[in-house]
């Protein structure tokens, strides 16, 4: 689990890899990560736009950037929290993920909420399957 804070607003994941849904001969590796976003401020806010900067273990990077999260855009009042559950697809058994949130206050004064960087790993024998599979 790691966690980051940006000024008042807390950023947890916590990533669990998905061996049924993975296909290491195929080179498919499927993790799912939850997201909890609290907000510790004094102010309504909104998650307007995610960025995300995938690495795999080869040094492959994806930039990810979209309109909210899930399909939403959700409103977070002083002290509460919001959590979503998304996926990540990658085709080596290790990766990391990080970004930022692009929040905004009533004021409509916008501002970065990062996401702290965090490690995809599979269980040792699927990354055993994948690399028999290199050679």
């Amino acid at each position: 689990m790691t966690k980051s804070k940006s000024s008042k607003i807390i950023i947890t994941t916590d990533a669990k890899y998905l061996r049924d849904e993975s296909s290491p001969e195929n080179y498919r590796f499927l993790w799912s990560y939850d997201i909890v976003i609290t907000n510790n401020s004094d102010e309504l806010i909104q998650l307007l736009n995610r960025y995300w900067r995938i690495t795999d273990m080869r040094g492959k990077t994806e930039d990810v950037r979209g309109p909210g999260v899930v399909g939403l855009q959700p409103l977070i009042k002083p002290g509460k929290q919001f959590v979503y559950t998304s996926f990540c697809q990658l085709p080596t058994p290790q990766g990391t993920m990080e970004g930022n949130y692009e929040m905004q206050n009533l004021e409509e004064k916008r501002f970065l909420a990062d996401i702290p960087k965090f490690v995809l790993i599979c269980p040792s024998s699927a990354e055993n399957e994948f690399r028999a599979h290199l050679h």
